[in-house]
Parts: C-alpha cells; structure tokens; sequence
C-alpha cells in the first residue's frame, strides 16, 4: 500500500484514539509501533527493531533507548518516545547522549504525532541541536513524506539521505528567519531594501516608519500571491460549471429540478480529493463534476457515460460510489469521513483505465 495511504490511516488512528492515551508506554505501543510498521521494519525481529536498547554513559550504566532500528545487521536509527501530549522538541537533550555511543547516524524523538530526525551535520558524532527533518501526523506534507520514503526499509540510501538533509536543515532554517522578518522586519532588511530606491539617509524616526512599510508591504504581497492562486482556482471551477450548463442532460435541463440542487462544501472537497488522486493519472482539467438531486457525479472528459465515482452526500450517512468493475456495477461504500476516500485510490485509478 502506498506510503501516504499508510500515513493517512495512521493519522485517523492517533485522532480517535488518543483521547484515550494516558501513558508514555500507551503511545509507543498504539503510535509509534505502527509507524515503525509503515516504514517497512519488523516490529516482532529483534534483529531489525530492538526496544529497550541499553546506552551506557560513562558511569550511568543501564540507560535504555526505547528503540534502535537495524538494516542489513547495523544500526541505522535511534528512536526515542515521549507521551503524545508531551512536545517533542522538549527532550533532545536526552536523545543527544543516546546518540553519542548508539554508533547511528540518525535519531528521531516522538511523541507519535511529531517526529523529529536529527543527524551529526555540525560535528561527528555529536548530534545536532536542532533536527534537519520534521514530518507531523496530523499535517502530512507530500514533501515530508517523499523525504520519510528515505527511511523505509525498501529505499533506505545512507548516502542519499546524508546529501539532502545538509540541504533541508538549512532550507527550513532560511525559512524560519524569513517568517521571522515578515513579522518583525530586522533594520538589515529594512536599509537592504530601502537604500535600493531611498537617496536620503535612514534616520532613527525613518527606520521605525520604514520598519512598519517594510512589514506592511511583505505581507501584501504574500497575500495578494494568495489571493491570486484562489482567484485562479475559482475560475477553473467556474469555466467548468459553465460547461456543465452548456451541456445539459434532460433530468438537468428542469428548471424546477435545477432551482432544488445545492452543491455543499463537503461535495466540493470530495472533489477535490478525487481529483488530487486521479492527477497521478491523467490532467486535472478532464475530472468535472455535474451535481443532481440524487448524487454528486465526478465524470471523466465531463462524460456521463464516463462515470469515475458518485458522492452520495446528502443523507445523515455519507457513501461513495466507485464503478471499478464497470459503469453499470456501482458499488457504494459507507465513509465515516472525507479522508477515507484516499483508501480507495487503486479502485479509482482501475476507474480510470477502463476508459483509455
């Protein structure tokens, strides 16, 4: 199964059971073990995964690690478990002592949601401060995940992973202090920018007027790059629903039936799940939809006899209908929330190739 199907799952998991999660020993065993799972590693060998794996310091004797993670008979990475409600940026320091004598190149400290990955890119053998990854279970990122398929045990590359982590610790660091100076431009930025088109000098009561324009101007114009990218979503929805309306099946060319359809945001999203796992396949611009008084019906080249799926979503129950095995042999399924719909992308990709 797919990575980030695997992850999506995961993710529904941690938000219905963590409520009930009170331990530290609860949540390796309900979070951290299964995405151990998804990473491809045996949980059950103690030659790839080994718990309680002692880390003796100097005179302290008998400090365990919860995890070390073995590939091919040699350590690859150290995992170190706190309880979900616990952040997991609060304990590195622990971490950093089990990594001087773990002979790993990789530590990763969780709290099942977050997991933080650290390497020695400042000085060998001692970890860095501050981790070169993060990926977070209740904000999947298609980026992160690209970047977890590293660590898998079916891609792990040592060499690849070492030659972009230089590169993502300090990408997410440059990123970090831009934030830093949209908020709160700093007087170098401010004089950068300033003296490029300002012939007079920056006096004291200048700067804390061009401070303000600075910050003003910065967050404009990553609103108004926003605004345009939302602009332009819009009307490619828009242009499809005019095509919808110049091509009319009967049931839809009824005024009185026309007047009663509401298409919800929830149909909207669906939508826009289904078109994001059919992109793998084909050209976003030949998934349309056309909304009934039944169904919401997502169509290849906006073609009824091309029917991808149908969002029956106007019920307390919501289903979706997939037709893998023909037009004529729709199968609906119940879904207890949108996100369950990512579980069905090989049914819509088989869709999808009955038509080509």
């Amino acid at each position: 199964m797919d990575l980030k199907i695997k992850l999506e799952q995961l993710h529904q998991k941690v938000v219905g059971l963590k409520d009930q999660i009170n331990t530290e020993e609860a949540t390796k065993n309900a979070f951290v073990m299964p995405f151990i799972q998804i990473l491809g590693y045996d949980i059950f060998n103690p030659t790839e995964v080994v718990p309680e794996h002692i880390c003796d310091i100097g005179t302290k004797k008998g400090e365990k690690v919860d995890y070390v993670i073995r590939h091919n008979d040699n350590p690859i990475f150290i995992i170190e478990c706190k309880h979900w409600k616990e952040s997991a940026d609060a304990h590195n320091s622990q971490l950093h002592r089990y990594y001087h004598v773990s002979k790993t190149r990789f530590g990763v400290l969780t709290n099942g949601i977050v997991y933080n990955f650290y390497t020695d890119l400042e000085k060998p053998n001692i970890m860095d401060e501050k981790p070169f990854f993060t990926i977070n279970i209740e904000d999947l990122k298609d980026s992160s995940i690209k970047i977890l398929e590293s660590f898998t045990k079916k891609d792990y590359n040592l060499e690849s992973i070492l030659d972009s982590a230089e590169a993502l610790k300090y990408i997410k660091a440059i990123r970090r202090e831009f934030e830093k100076e949209i908020e709160n431009p700093s007087d170098e930025l401010v004089r950068l920018l300033v003296n490029r088109f300002f012939e007079k000098p920056l006096t004291a009561n200048r700067m804390i007027s061009f401070k303000e324009y600075t910050k003003k101007a910065l967050t404009t114009s990553i609103n108004e790059s926003i605004s345009f990218r939302l602009k332009s979503a819009l009307s490619i929805n828009e242009q499809i629903e005019k095509r919808d309306e110049a091509v009319k099946t009967p049931q839809s060319i009824d005024e009185n039936n026309d007047s009663k359809i509401v298409t919800t945001e929830e149909e909207l999203e669906g939508f826009q799940i289904v078109k994001a796992i059919l992109r793998e396949k084909v050209e976003s611009s030949r998934i349309a939809y056309r909304d009934t008084l039944s169904y919401f019906g997502i169509l290849f080249d906006d073609n009824n006899r091309k029917p991808l799926c149908r969002l029956h979503f106007n019920t307390s129950n919501k289903y979706l209908e997939l037709f893998h095995n023909g037009k004529d042999s729709g199968e609906k399924i119940l879904l207890g929330n949108l996100d369950e719909i990512y579980n069905f992308r090989n049914e819509l990709h088989k869709t999808l190739e009955n038509y080509n």
